[in-house]
């Protein structure tokens, strides 16, 4: 299993409409903070979020959240 990478050291802070979405873990994606298939091979799969109401949330960039998808801070621990 590979291990992600740090698409950026900052939140993705979108407002959303409910649905379903796909959370990129692998930091690979050229679509960021959202899975575009780019983790094949790697070990590593996205995780579905459902949104029930619209509603603004931070989604994790760096991947190294203890809260996915949602950031927790931890690109404040990252190496500058």
């Amino acid at each position: 299993m590979s291990d992600p990478i740090v698409a950026d050291k900052r939140p993705c802070v979108l407002d959303l409409e409910p649905g379903d979405y796909f959370w990129c873990a692998c930091g690979r994606s050229k679509k960021q903070p959202w899975c575009d298939g780019s983790h094949s091979g790697t070990g590593i799969t996205p995780i579905q979020t459902v949104i029930e109401e619209k509603k603004r949330v931070a989604m994790c960039a760096c991947k190294q959240t203890a809260n996915a998808p949602y950031c927790d801070g931890a690109h404040k621990n990252l190496p500058a």
